[in-house]
């Protein structure tokens, strides 16, 4: 059987942690710009991507421990 291939754009925009949960980007910060600077500290960080989309980011990435 041939070898998976690991989607490169989600390998690009997803971060995978130590216990294998996946960490994402907020959409679209510059959309906020002019909001408080509490939000746009809060929108500069990564966050946990939800439990039914890690699990369809997990199948574009074959070889880690989120894909298991």
């Amino acid at each position: 059987m041939p070898k998976m291939k690991t989607h490169k754009g989600t390998a690009k925009r997803v971060k995978v942690t130590g216990s294998g949960k996946l960490m994402v980007r907020w959409m679209n910060p510059k959309r906020n710009k002019r909001s408080h600077e509490k939000k746009i500290q809060l929108i500069r960080r990564n966050r946990l991507a939800h439990s039914t989309v890690a699990r369809t980011l997990g199948k574009n990435l074959p070889y880690t421990k989120a894909a298991r």
